[in-house]
């Protein structure tokens, strides 16, 4: 199940990431203690970001330089390979809240064949391998 701290500052939901889904070496999402991250979460400039440290919300839709060319670099790469969009996501947090947009991404993410959270980066569900639609 999604829940807000796995909605990253960037608008990744990382309750649908592979480092997260997966059962080995599992990475808990980016907004938790830095001390129990990995290393590429650790070095992430979005995260690390100054601007964003300065926004009350914690996301870069509410930044000043929303958006930089570092998301706007990681949403074409989503948009491209997975058919995701970080800056999509952060527009839909600002126009109907972050409650109604985890809700919406627990529908949207469920295999309709066992229940289980699909992967952004996979075209399969990693549990039953039904081919997303």
């Amino acid at each position: 199940m999604i829940t807000y701290n796995l909605i990253a500052p960037c608008g990744m939901n990382c309750g649908i990431c592979l480092g997260y889904l997966r059962e080995k070496n599992r990475c808990n999402g980016c907004r938790i203690n830095p001390a129990l991250n990995f290393k590429s979460i650790e070095r992430c400039t979005i995260r690390n970001c100054t601007y964003l440290k300065k926004t009350i919300s914690g996301f870069c839709n509410n930044c000043e330089k929303y958006p930089c060319q570092r998301l706007k670099q990681l949403d074409k790469r989503y948009r491209t390979k997975y058919r995701m969009s970080m800056m999509d996501n952060l527009e839909s947090i600002r126009n109907i809240g972050l409650d109604k947009f985890v809700g919406k991404e627990n529908q949207r993410w469920i295999c309709p064949n066992c229940g289980k959270m699909l992967c952004v980066h996979r075209d399969f569900c990693l549990n039953c391998k039904e081919t997303k639609k």
